[in-house]
């Protein structure tokens, strides 16, 4: 049973690589404690125990496929999954009326608009990457951006992740690409370039391009290119382990609890917006 002490969080996608790691990150962490652990219907995993499945002592709190009874009982909920799953566990947030931690990636805009109509009714941190590396790098690539002059030095963003990634660019490559058409003053979605093949001809001014990379088994690598004429800024991130976004996780979530309803990012979390 959860310690009414502590503030109990349900994990989504339990079973899988990111789930483990963040039911690992709850047991680490002072203050909070596993409540409830949900996969999708038809997983071999209901019914396992959720903390044994990440290799920790049995807790005795079951995958299960009803997420209903275990948002009811939680404090908040961590959700690495997909766009559609997120945006259904978010309406459960809200009817709950608990924080809500977004860590999935490839959302629409139809899906952006439903989160956050979720958030008139529960907080909701939401976040392409939730690091405080990459969160930080995003605020140096603000500045770089704003300081030097676009017709001057050309944007490139280059990310590589493992073999099984479904989404590109990645969240993180946008978060990137949105913290520098910021410091430009210009919008992310009319100037960005994610492909080129064949004769493209010369490169637009003003604009921001990303190259994707995928293979092996990469957490996460991410460089901005500040390309002017004779020299080149790099600003990059290595992700090695999946903790660090685990760990972020939990960290807004201890932050978002008694937070009144809003759409929240990570810059929000560290006190960096």
């Amino acid at each position: 049973m959860a310690d009414t002490r502590e503030m109990g969080l349900v994990v989504v996608g339990a079973g899988g690589r990111m789930g483990q790691a963040l039911i690992r990150a709850i047991h680490a962490t002072p203050g909070l404690c596993l409540s409830g652990a949900v996969e999708r219907t038809g997983s071999p995993l209901i019914g396992r125990d959720a903390s044994a499945h990440a290799g920790l002592e049995a807790s005795g709190i079951k995958i299960t496929d009803d997420p209903l009874p275990a948002f009811a009982a939680a404090q908040g909920v961590l959700d690495f999954t997909t766009p559609a799953a997120t945006v259904e566990f978010a309406g459960y947030a809200a009817q709950a009326g608990i924080a809500h931690i977004i860590g999935t990636t490839g959302c629409s805009d139809e899906d952006e608009v439903r989160i956050k109509a979720a958030a008139r009714h529960a907080p909701i941190v939401k976040s392409g990457n939730m690091s405080l590396g990459v969160n930080l790098l995003a605020g140096l690539v603000k500045k770089a951006a704003e300081a030097l002059p676009a017709e001057d030095f050309d944007i490139e963003i280059l990310e590589m992740h493992h073999r099984h990634k479904v989404d590109a660019p990645s969240g993180t490559a946008l978060l990137l690409g949105a913290a520098a058409a910021e410091g430009r003053e210009i919008n992310l979605s009319e100037n960005s370039v994610r492909s080129r093949d064949g004769h493209t001809g010369a490169r637009q001014t003003g604009t921001i391009g990303f190259a994707t990379l995928r293979g092996g088994s990469v957490v996460g690598d991410h460089s901005v290119i500040l390309a002017g004429t004779g020299e080149r800024i790099t600003l990059s991130h290595q992700a090695e382990d999946r903790t660090i976004f685990a760990r972020g996780a939990v960290r807004a979530a201890l932050w978002a609890h008694g937070r009144k309803p809003g759409l929240y990012s990570m810059l929000d979390v560290l006190g960096l917006n």
